[in-house]
């Protein structure tokens, strides 16, 4: 269930990003004003209920989102991400989780996760930049569903093929949304064209 969110906005944003002259403070506004961007997407199909409304006049019926909402960033470009969904969903909860690569196994294994006691009620929406191999999504959405999360949902900045098939392999019917499907990975596992190492550029930390 892979949704490309094609919208103008996005598609200028992002052509920005990918430029390796732009500097850190700006990339950053730029990846929060994306996020900003596809936070309606991500939620259009969340599941509602209908509540009482005061209006000045009357009582109406309106509607509120049924379950609460939980972002999960991964650390750590998954918190440049954060804030642009914060800024439409300020009700939102977050929950933090960190994933490092075991050297033996190479595969990418938690160290931090922090959560209610209760997620099974919940829309979680994790948050990483980039969908690269695949490996720290599927690990990500593992970990959560050990914790007891049941409606799970992927939004990165920019995708690769591989890891999109990776992520719905392990995980069939999970939704996945982007702003852009790039073209594959290279050989070290960077998405191209991509637009380098998020989490680098997003805090200063390039080489």
């Amino acid at each position: 269930m892979f949704h490309a969110i094609d919208h103008p906005l996005i598609a200028e944003e992002l052509t920005k990003l990918r430029n390796p002259e732009c500097p850190s403070p700006e990339f950053r506004q730029r990846v929060r004003r994306i996020a900003s961007l596809m936070a309606p997407s991500v939620t259009a199909n969340l599941e509602t209920i209908v509540v009482p409304c005061h209006t000045p006049l009357e009582i109406t019926s309106g509607s509120q989102v049924a379950r609460e909402i939980i972002l999960v960033p991964v650390l750590r470009a998954g918190l440049g991400f954060l804030d642009g969904f914060l800024d439409l969903i300020p009700q939102a909860s977050v929950v933090h989780i960190g994933l490092a690569r075991n050297e033996q196994t190479l595969q990418p294994e938690p160290y931090y996760l922090k959560h209610p006691p209760v997620l099974g009620e919940s829309e979680i929406i994790i948050l990483d930049p980039m969908l690269a191999t695949g490996g720290s999504a599927i690990e990500a959405v593992r970990s959560l569903r050990d914790a007891g999360a049941r409606h799970i949902r992927f939004a990165c900045l920019v995708a690769a093929p591989e890891g999109v098939a990776a992520l719905e392999d392990a995980f069939p019917g999970l939704a996945i949304y982007a702003a852009c499907l790039d073209r594959c990975l290279n050989d070290s596992g960077y998405i191209l064209p991509g637009l380098g190492d998020a989490g680098d550029r997003l805090f200063g930390t390039c080489g």
